[in-house]
């Protein structure tokens, strides 16, 4: 099969090669993907942000596609099935956080497209107790921002602990801050957006939020909950600033930059709280792809041929992309 791999030996870049078709294991799928996400992450593989686990990995961890074998144990999705093929891809089931419902913290967990070969590539496997049903209604391209962009979104959002009608900042306006947006929407929040891009701000507004300006210039209003999603850690004391007493931000993102120092009274008295997301639960996904079925989201694509995976990265990573970036897959 034709993939792209992220070589450990050259960071900032990835290959085209030729690999063989994995086989399932008992209890897993084989997937012949159809389209595949370009997500941040897949950048912080690339160029060497998060360790290499791999001497060369596929990269990609918002994979859609359909079911053409199973592993000897798995009883389903048959054949010709759509699913998802997300981030998660394994935890141990037993840790103390496994068992209380914080399998986003086990320390044996695996990752797709970074543990192992991940979506940039023609089949892709995926245990079937992780592989996610995919709502109705979207085409496999608008899936695929889902299975990442906005379930660690979704996540984000519940970790900020925004108030029923409250006021919701969100830094940054990328592939999951326009989905999170949506959802927050949906569910009566104000939003304000904060973002460097001319073409972020025009996209947040036309989706409904309430304002989109700079983070320099701050929220036209206190906020009760905001989201960090831009990978920059001089953001934090930023937005902490900008909470209402008793707000809660939110940090989406797996990397940041370092944090400048913060001081107690301007930016975390009063009850303000900062919090981490790391990961996310199949509870999440499930929660998240929920919402998606009742509340058809707009995935803002821009769609690449399989062949152009290593331009749809560099395009990424220079803030060339509106929106979620995907990659179309040879048929």
């Amino acid at each position: 099969m034709r993939a792209w791999v992220a070589p450990a030996a050259r960071r900032g870049t990835i290959e085209r090669v030729e690999l063989t078709v994995p086989a399932p294991a008992v209890d897993e799928l084989l997937v012949k993907v159809r389209a595949c996400g370009v997500c941040r992450t897949d950048l912080h593989v690339r160029d060497g942000d998060l360790p290499a686990h791999l001497e060369q990995v596929v990269p990609g961890h918002e994979a859609v596609g359909e079911v053409v074998a199973a592993g000897a144990r798995v009883t389903g999705p048959p054949a010709g099935t759509r699913v998802g093929v997300p981030w998660l891809r394994r935890t141990d089931g037993t840790c103390r956080y496994c068992t209380r419902g914080q399998e986003n913290l086990c320390p044996a967990s695996v990752y797709t497209g970074w543990d192992v070969h991940g979506g940039y590539a023609e089949y892709v496997t995926v245990p079937a107790a992780y592989a996610y049903e995919l709502p109705a209604g979207y085409t496999d391209e608008e899936l695929t921002p889902q299975l990442c962009a906005g379930i660690i979104g979704y996540r984000a959002l519940r970790r900020a602990d925004l108030p029923e009608g409250g006021r919701l900042g969100i830094y940054g306006f990328g592939a999951s801050a326009h989905l999170t947006a949506q959802v927050a929407l949906a569910e009566g929040a104000t939003v304000h957006v904060l973002t460097r891009s001319p073409a972020a701000r025009s996209l947040a507004l036309e989706l409904g939020a309430a304002s989109a300006g700079d983070a320099a210039a701050g929220p036209p209003e206190p906020l009760d909950a905001a989201i960090l999603f831009a990978p920059v850690g001089s953001l934090v004391p930023v937005a902490l600033q900008a909470l209402d007493r008793g707000g809660t931000l939110s940090i989406a993102g797996i990397h940041l930059t370092g944090v400048p120092p913060l001081d107690h009274e301007r930016h975390l008295f009063q009850e303000r709280t900062l919090r981490s997301v790391t990961a996310n639960t199949r509870r999440d996904g499930r929660g998240f792809l929920a919402t998606a079925a009742g509340h058809h989201l707009r995935a803002t694509l821009a769609p690449y041929d399989f062949d152009d995976a290593d331009r749809a990265l560099d395009d990424l990573a220079a803030g060339r992309v509106n929106g979620a970036a995907v990659l179309r897959m040879p048929h």
